[in-house]
């Protein structure tokens, strides 16, 4: 993206169509690195985004500036039984470095929070990593509260298939 103003620059937030799945799960992969977001690297790949438009496509979100697809918002919603709350949960948002500082996660996460109104959603659940800071700090900036730490742990399995290899 060329030095535009944030002012000058018009980013158009609409529901997710087919032709933007490989967009959405590119971009995934450029934010969701295994440096950066270990966690969020493992478990994003080609079928969760395949996944989610097939059953919740109207909860999937994407930022678009100039042509170009910068930003995505990927959810759901859960209804409890013998429950009268219904829960909305931010499963996956990702915006593009190159056009960092427009506000293209904020437009994303406001359309899903009105899109999870309009759902009659009672509570909305977001998470990431103890480490992701600047996440963190956005959704506080959010209004979202009460963080609790979750453990997430691995195990490297190790098989006739991997037994030779130099990463066991």
């Amino acid at each position: 993206m060329n030095n535009k103003n944030k002012n000058d620059v018009e980013v158009e937030i609409r529901t997710a169509t087919i032709d933007d799945l490989a967009d959405i799960f590119h971009l995934g992969e450029i934010v969701f690195t295994s440096q950066e977001v270990s966690n969020l690297y493992r478990t994003w790949d080609e079928y969760e985004v395949t996944h989610l438009y097939n059953s919740e496509a109207e909860y999937m979100l994407v930022a678009i500036v100039d042509d170009v697809l910068v930003g995505f918002a990927l959810g759901t919603t859960i209804e409890k039984n013998r429950s009268a709350w219904n829960y909305g949960h931010l499963l996956w948002l990702g915006g593009d470095p190159d056009y960092g500082r427009l506000g293209v996660a904020s437009q994303l996460f406001e359309r899903f929070k009105e899109l999870m109104v309009e759902a009659n959603v009672r509570m909305l659940l977001v998470d990431t990593q103890a480490d992701n800071d600047g996440a963190i700090r956005f959704f506080h900036k959010k209004g979202f509260t009460n963080p609790v730490d979750h453990v997430y742990m691995t195990m490297k399995l190790r098989n006739k298939s991997n037994k030779g290899s130099r990463n066991s």
